[in-house]
């Protein structure tokens, strides 16, 4: 079955042909509306379940309406509708669902729901996010990288405040792509150590540099998300704001870094939080062109895991 859960858990040739397919795709469109459907259909007949225990705009919206312009159908069901692992298996979830839908994304907490559903699938499966990873998300922005600055191969990225599921996705996507990663943020919110690792055993450098600017001194793309994620209780509020203040995207830092630099933020942004209106709408922010990769890249990944 050909699930796509993970970065690094998908070989890179594969990874390479769903980035091309994307573009292609994107291309193939042009400036046609987006409710009109794309002139090759290869979801034509078939029905993709969107699953969702975490809120979702982007995610919800890009699955959606790529599914729709090539030609297939959706059913969006909330976490209160399926009540995964309560009442009824997530195994038995995932079996019962593969009678009826050919294809299942699945947006969720623990890893351990994501790969539950994967097992016992009989259709394939793709990560929407985990609490650990968000692979469709990195799919996006190496394609935007790509199309401003060409291939991201030996490029620097730096990642500014919080090492959550995005940045962990960079790891892997580092170790897969082949670009270096400079981690630069508090010591209490760090990424998985074991991530570090798999990405420098392939090769990639990896830096954590507490000093922001530092940090930025050398990037190609400077990256940052939301300082509390959803799910986080109130109480970590400020206490994540107190720790990652340092860490936020404004003018200042980018000084620090090269005048070519691209700027990301996966969305939603907080702004004059991580991020500063000046930034988030400069020169250097390519954050609207990733949120519309979106699109293209989890078309391409629907393709790949359905082989039309």
């Amino acid at each position: 079955m050909t699930h796509f859960l993970d970065i690094h858990k998908t070989d890179p040739v594969a990874l390479r042909a769903i980035l091309d397919q994307a573009n292609a795709m994107k291309t193939a469109r042009g400036d046609r509306p987006k409710g009109t459907p794309d002139d090759d259909l290869p979801l034509a007949g078939r029905v993709v379940a969107l699953i969702f225990e975490k809120p979702s705009t982007r995610t919800r919206i890009s699955f959606d309406v790529g599914t729709r312009q090539m030609g297939g159908t959706t059913l969006v069901l909330s976490g209160a509708d399926m009540q995964l692992g309560h009442g009824e298996s997530i195994g038995d979830t995932a079996r019962v669902l593969s009678r009826y839908v050919d294809l299942i994304m699945i947006r969720t907490y623990g890893e351990e729901v994501l790969t539950e559903m994967a097992e016992h699938a009989t259709v394939p499966v793709i990560n929407g996010l985990t609490d650990n990873s968000h692979p469709c998300q990195l799919m996006a922005d190496v394609m935007t990288y790509e199309e401003h600055r060409g291939p991201i191969r030996g490029k620097r990225v730096a990642w500014m405040g919080d090492g959550n599921n995005v940045a962990q996705s960079f790891l892997h996507a580092a170790a897969s792509f082949g670009f270096h990663f400079t981690f630069s943020g508090p010591e209490a919110l760090d990424p998985d150590p074991a991530l570090i690792g798999l990405a420098r055993k392939a090769g990639c450098e990896v830096r954590v540099e507490r000093d922001p600017r530092a940090a930025v001194a050398d990037a190609d793309l400077v990256v940052t998300d939301t300082w509390v994620s959803m799910g986080d209780a109130e109480s970590s509020r400020q206490r994540r704001h107190n720790l990652l203040r340092p860490y936020q995207v404004n003018e200042r830092l980018m000084e620090a870094a090269p005048s070519d630099a691209l700027v990301m933020h996966c969305l939603p942004a907080h702004r004059g939080e991580e991020i500063t209106d000046a930034v988030l709408d400069g020169a250097q922010s390519v954050v609207f062109d990733e949120a519309e990769n979106r699109l293209h890249a989890q078309k391409a990944i629907m393709r790949w895991c359905l082989g039309v």
